[in-house]
């Protein structure tokens, strides 16, 4: 059985929208050096860039591992099954955030919303997966744990 599943977040349209308007509003004002145009386009470049990248996740299990890509498959992390001691639903507390984000024992990968699976590892550490479909997510790790 594999499990595939893509998240969009939502915080990229929004973003995408507001800097589509405003660095033209901006940069038609004759006030505004060429030398901070430049900086403002630049800048606007990489925020998008950034929110294109972080704008869905997308979570496969199959092959005996479990693979979270952000965007367009990086950055991404691919944890062996084999690796996974347990495997339970969890929420998110909204301070967490979004991103790839340090998080007591371990990391979490999350791209929208407050839940999340969280898989332990052998290592003594945890991994999240924030997803807008638990249940699935957890009953295809668990599936493939149990073999």
């Amino acid at each position: 059985m594999e499990y595939r599943h893509t998240q969009w977040g939502y915080t990229a349209l929004p973003t995408i929208l507001f800097f589509a308007v405003m660095v033209p509003i901006a940069a038609a004002d004759d006030d505004v050096s060429v030398t901070l145009n430049v900086a403002m386009v630049a800048f606007t470049v990489v925020l998008l860039a950034v929110v294109l990248l972080f704008s869905r996740l997308e979570v496969t299990v199959s092959d005996g591992r479990i693979v979270t890509a952000f965007g367009f498959g990086r950055p991404h992390r691919e944890i062996e099954l084999a690796d996974v001691t347990a495997v339970r639903q969890v929420r998110n507390a909204w301070i967490q955030g979004w991103g790839i984000r340090k998080i007591t024992g371990g990391w979490m990968y999350n791209v929208w919303g407050l839940e999340a699976v969280e898989v332990e590892l052998s290592t003594d550490s945890v991994f999240r997966i924030g997803t807008n479909d638990p249940e699935n997510l957890l009953a295809a790790i668990s599936l493939q744990i149990k073999r």
